[in-house]
């Protein structure tokens, strides 16, 4: 499929059709481990402790700005951001297995001619890395990162605009979340979502709005839904 459109371009000719988004982080790999470990060196660091239940309660899906300004009120969170990062970036390595299941989705979809977005809030360069270490650097047709929309997620901005540059119909289409904050967004921007348990519990997810939820792409559960889209663009 094409390479991946960054910000500035837009896929206007495509047709309305239907269409498969991702988030990145615990949906297409199983990165919240490594979240966890910096998250607590960096606020060690600055005399906070927390814990892997707080990055489940307060951090996971949010974007750094609202993560620093909850434990670090009144400091700068950009350079805290920039070193949170760059230490994600230095653990993540080359080399991640993609979560179960997905590359034989993505093959479908290709078969289907089913274009794909990742929508995500964190930055286009940590984008990439994950992108590139489960090796799927120019797989997607559009991706959507931290700073493309005003504000991201749980505000549908970032999905809105994935929609709008696959020229995809939300009603046609589904969202893969792994946070309440992403599915909200999901959600609010009109598309069926599927809560993926990478960290958090079904009850949690659906409480967020998921339609289904699965542990990764192989669970049988999920082709109903694919079958719809099947039908959708029929």
């Amino acid at each position: 499929m094409a390479g991946a459109v960054w910000p500035g371009q837009r896929r206007s000719d495509l047709p309305m059709t239907s269409a498969l988004l991702f988030d990145l982080d615990g949906t297409l790999l199983c990165s919240d481990p490594l979240h966890v470990a910096v998250f607590i060196d960096i606020f060690a660091a600055h005399g906070v402790t927390i814990t892997e239940a707080d990055y489940m309660a307060h951090i996971i899906g949010r974007s750094n700005a609202a993560i620093f300004g909850h434990f670090l009120p009144g400091m700068d969170p950009a350079p805290l951001s920039e070193a949170k990062e760059a230490a994600f970036r230095a653990r993540l390595g080359d080399s991640v297995p993609p979560v179960p299941g997905l590359l034989d989705l993505l093959a479908w979809a290709e078969t289907e001619a089913l274009p794909c977005a990742v929508v995500t809030n964190a930055p286009p360069a940590n984008a990439t890395a994950m992108l590139s270490a489960i090796g799927l650097a120019t797989r997607f047709d559009v991706v959507v990162t931290e700073g493309d929309t005003p504000r991201g997620k749980p505000d549908p901005a970032p999905y809105a605009l994935a929609l709008d540059r696959l020229g995809a119909d939300p009603a046609r289409s589904l969202a893969f979340e792994d946070s309440p904050s992403g599915i909200r967004a999901a959600v609010a921007a009109g598309l069926t979502t599927v809560g993926m348990r990478s960290s958090l519990s079904d009850a949690t997810l659906r409480e967020a709005g998921a339609t289904l939820t699965i542990p990764d792409f192989t669970d049988p559960a999920l082709q109903p839904l694919l079958e719809r889209l099947q039908g959708a663009d029929a």
